[in-house]
C-alpha cells in the first residue's frame, strides 16, 4: 500500500482538496485499494475546523463528500507512517522538514508536474478554481511518476 500525506498550512483548503481529489482519481482508476491517503497542516491555527467552503464547493461539484474531514496537524510520528509527504508550497516543505526532520519523503506537489511553482493558496487569492487546476496538474504528474517507478 502506498501511503500519501498531502500537507498545507491549515489543512482546510489545498491539502484537503488534494486529498479528496487524489482519492477520487485513484478510485476511478480502480486503484483505491493500493493507497492510504490523508492530509494535514503544518500549523495549529485551524486544527479541528472543517473544510473551507470554497474547497467544499469545488469538491461538491464532483460529488465528493468531505463533510467529516477536520483539520489535523502533521506530527513527527507521521514520518514513519507515510511514503510521500506532498507540500503545496516552499514554506510547507520547509515546515514539513522541521516537523519530520530532514526527510527524503518530502516533496513539493508540482515537482511531479516538472514545475517549481506552488499550488495557489485560495485562502489569500480567493481563487479556488486556480487551486483546483494546480492540484489536477500535480495529481496527473504524481500518477505519471508512480507509473514510471512501476509502483502502480
Amino acid at each position: 500500500m502506498i501511503k500519501v500525506m498531502f500537507v498545507c498550512h491549515g489543512n482546510i483548503c489545498r491539502s484537503t482538496m488534494a486529498e479528496f481529489l487524489f482519492r477520487d482519481t485513484v478510485e476511478k482508476m480502480g486503484l483505491g485499494d493500493k493507497f492510504y491517503i490523508a492530509s494535514s497542516a503544518t500549523s495549529r491555527e485551524e486544527i479541528g475546523n472543517g473544510v473551507h467552503y470554497g474547497t467544499k464547493k469545488v469538491l461538491d461539484r464532483f460529488g465528493i463528500d468531505c463533510s467529516k474531514k477536520r483539520a489535523v496537524q502533521l506530527t513527527k510520528a507521521d514520518g514513519e507512517k507515510y511514503d510521500y509527504f506532498i507540500g503545496m508550497d516552499d514554506a510547507n516543505v520547509r515546515n514539513m522538514a522541521k516537523i519530520l526532520g530532514n526527510n527524503d519523503k518530502v516533496y513539493k506537489f508540482l515537482e511531479f508536474a516538472h514545475s517549481q511553482e506552488s499550488i495557489a493558496d485560495p485562502w489569500y487569492t480567493g481563487n479556488f478554481e486556480e487551486t483546483y487546476r494546480d492540484i489536477v496538474k500535480g495529481i496527473d504528474g504524481f500518477i505519471k511518476y508512480l507509473k514510471g517507478e512501476k509502483l502502480i
